[in-house]
């Protein structure tokens, strides 16, 4: 979960993170990320003691937040793609409460479902639906503003005893607060929350960065081109993995500016 401020006119994101496990799990992601100094971001760490939905994170997040508008991403969601940066920049400059991304999929059922009613206009999301009226799935990436807390601590849990964060957009659609944004063709996204989306999603970017001979998911190079961290910080990175690959990609970033 990330918080954002606005600009005018635009909409920036700060390198400021909290990243929500389950309990168990903290330490080994405090023991990965560490607290993101060496990345120049903030990162701090939050616990879900019971599976009560996604839509208890804003709930959990309230002090991190205070009242600020924040992107909240899955953690077994994979966005790949050269023109995703200029989507996420597209969908804070229309955004107006809350903003889902979409995209089509083969198998619509598997996920939350955006309808569309007679106009062509946004009418509900429907959780995993048995006859899916579109093809259109909600992807596991949010950009929802500070009534999102609001609205999740109105809501009634689910058959399954968790809160739904597709409650929390439909309350945003009901309110006329929702922004749909479609992700292009040449943007793939990937759920692996099952054995074979995770297999699937390790072929998908072992392809690609064999194919345009780059890395993908590298916070070093996320951090250098937002200028969270300088020229002398990367090669002190570098320096720690010697001459193995992932130092000489680091140091490739550094001559190439």
């Amino acid at each position: 979960m990330r918080r954002y401020a606005k600009r005018n006119p635009r909409w920036i994101f700060l390198a400021v993170l909290l990243e929500i496990t389950r309990p168990d799990e903290t330490d080994r992601f405090r023991e990965l990320l560490a607290d993101g100094h060496q990345w120049g971001m903030n990162i701090s760490y939050a616990s879900q003691d019971q599976p009560r939905g996604i839509a208890e994170a804003p709930l959990i997040a309230a002090d991190f937040l205070d009242d600020a508008p924040f992107a909240l991403a899955l953690g077994d969601n994979i966005f790949c793609g050269a023109a995703f940066d200029g989507c996420l920049d597209d969908a804070l400059g229309s955004h107006r409460g809350g903003t889902v991304f979409v995209k089509q999929v083969e198998n619509p059922e598997r996920y939350g479902v955006l309808a569309f009613d007679e106009t062509g206009q946004p009418g509900s999301i429907v959780e995993k639906p048995g006859d899916p009226q579109s093809a259109f799935a909600v992807t596991g990436l949010y950009f929802l503003d500070s009534s999102a807390l609001s609205i999740a601590r109105d809501l009634k849990p689910s058959a399954l005893g968790e809160i739904e964060i597709t409650d929390i957009n439909n309350a945003y659609l009901a309110a006329g607060r929702l922004s749909v944004a479609q992700l292009p063709d040449d943007v793939t996204w990937m759920d692996m929350g099952t054995p074979q989306g995770l297999l699937e999603a390790s072929q998908l970017v072992e392809a690609e960065q064999r194919r345009q001979n780059v890395r993908i998911g590298v916070p070093e190079e996320v951090a250098f081109r937002n200028a969270w961290v300088g020229v002398g910080d990367l090669e002190r990175i570098a320096a720690t993995y010697g001459e193995n690959d992932y130092g000489g990609y680091l140091r490739t970033l550094i001559k190439n500016g």
